[in-house]
């Protein structure tokens, strides 16, 4: 099952560029306003939320430490959902992203923290591996045309007992210094560089949606895939890349996930599924609405990381962080849907 929220590309309107304008400046005030508030919903949002724990705890919010520590430590979260946006601009779903995470990390503790591996020889084989867990989901997906859902639903859970296996149940630390100055020691303006390396990836995936065929292409198979076959796409292989790319950035965000907490956790990936799932649809509704983007992803991502880091510091308890991801989550799924009506009535 495969929830849409791409909308069609928007049609040339006649008369070529003048006749565009024409149509855009004719359009009533109301509605322009209303695009443009929907683009800007979260950002505002997000401000909205930041003003508000702001005013309720001046002393302890608003400061560079508070800051640095919700742009720094959630670099990990932003990357395994920039990697799950990609098969889901196709069309698919990749529930494996969270086990691929636990494993990479823990292979970086288990043969550096705990063999004494040269830290960048661990870091290699764990993008190895990450390429791996794509690649398997997608021969599932082409060869015997499982719906990915199934398939990435299985994997993630036999990666989970896989980490289990090759780690005892037991966590790793000691991993080298040299994987944790660059991640979380090293700072520019007071926030870590691994939040730097999330706005690059972010970057990344936005030119690639935006400005190359390729991301044109993952866009036409999100939207319709027989008209993609039809037109000559080469649909199952766009979507073994995107699962291969998932893999990939879900590995790179284990990576980062070890530099920052110096130890790898047999459990600690399963964390991240909910959460990079609510950010990846609420970014939906934002920046681009209707469509999977990359600076909606980065926006919503810190927008209910911040919400959350504000309620901890008013005293709210533990619980809250679930409450909040999944009620985010279903509210966005909910825009979306609603994005995706009024897309296909403007259409007709």
């Amino acid at each position: 099952m495969v929830v849409d929220t791409q909308q069609p590309e928007p049609q040339a309107a006649p008369g070529g560029d003048s006749g565009a304008r024409a149509a855009v400046t004719s359009r009533p005030r109301s509605e322009v306003a209303g695009d443009w508030l929907g683009r800007a919903s979260v950002p505002l949002a997000f401000g909205v939320v930041v003003l508000i724990f702001t005013i309720l705890r001046p002393a302890v919010f608003p400061t560079i430490g508070t800051f640095g520590s919700i742009f720094g430590s959630q670099a990990v979260l932003v990357v395994v959902t920039l990697g799950l946006l990609v098969p889901l601009r196709a069309g698919d779903y990749d529930l494996s992203v969270a086990g691929t995470l636990t494993l990479s990390s823990m292979i970086i503790g288990r043969l550096n923290g705990g063999g004494g591996i040269e830290i960048w020889i661990a870091v290699a084989i764990a993008l190895a591996v990450g390429v791996g867990v794509g690649l398997t989901n997608g021969f599932f997906v082409r060869v015997f045309g499982i719906n990915p859902f199934i398939v990435t639903l299985g994997m993630g859970t036999l990666l989970l007992g896989i980490t289990l296996l090759i780690s005892g149940d037991q966590t790793y630390a000691g991993i080298s210094p040299g994987l944790i100055d660059v991640v979380v020691t090293d700072r520019f303006l007071g926030i870590p560089l691994e939040f730097y390396y999330a706005v690059i990836v972010c970057i990344g995936v936005w030119y690639v949606f935006e400005h190359t065929t390729l991301g044109r292409r993952l866009l036409f198979v999100g939207s319709g895939r027989e008209v993609a076959r039809l037109s000559g796409v080469r649909v199952e292989r766009m979507r073994v890349g995107a699962l291969v790319v998932a893999g990939v950035l879900a590995a790179l965000a284990g990576i980062l996930f070890a530099g920052t907490s110096g130890a790898a956790n047999p459990t600690a990936g399963s964390d991240f599924l909910l959460p990079a799932y609510a950010a990846a649809f609420l970014g939906g509704t934002t920046i681009t609405p209707g469509r999977f983007n990359a600076w909606g992803t980065l926006v919503a991502a810190y927008f209910l990381v911040t919400g959350v880091t504000g309620l901890a510091i008013l005293g709210i308890q533990s619980w809250v962080q679930d409450v909040f991801y999944g009620g985010a989550l279903i509210v966005a799924v909910a825009f979306a849907q609603l994005s995706r009506r009024r897309a296909s009535q403007e259409i007709i």
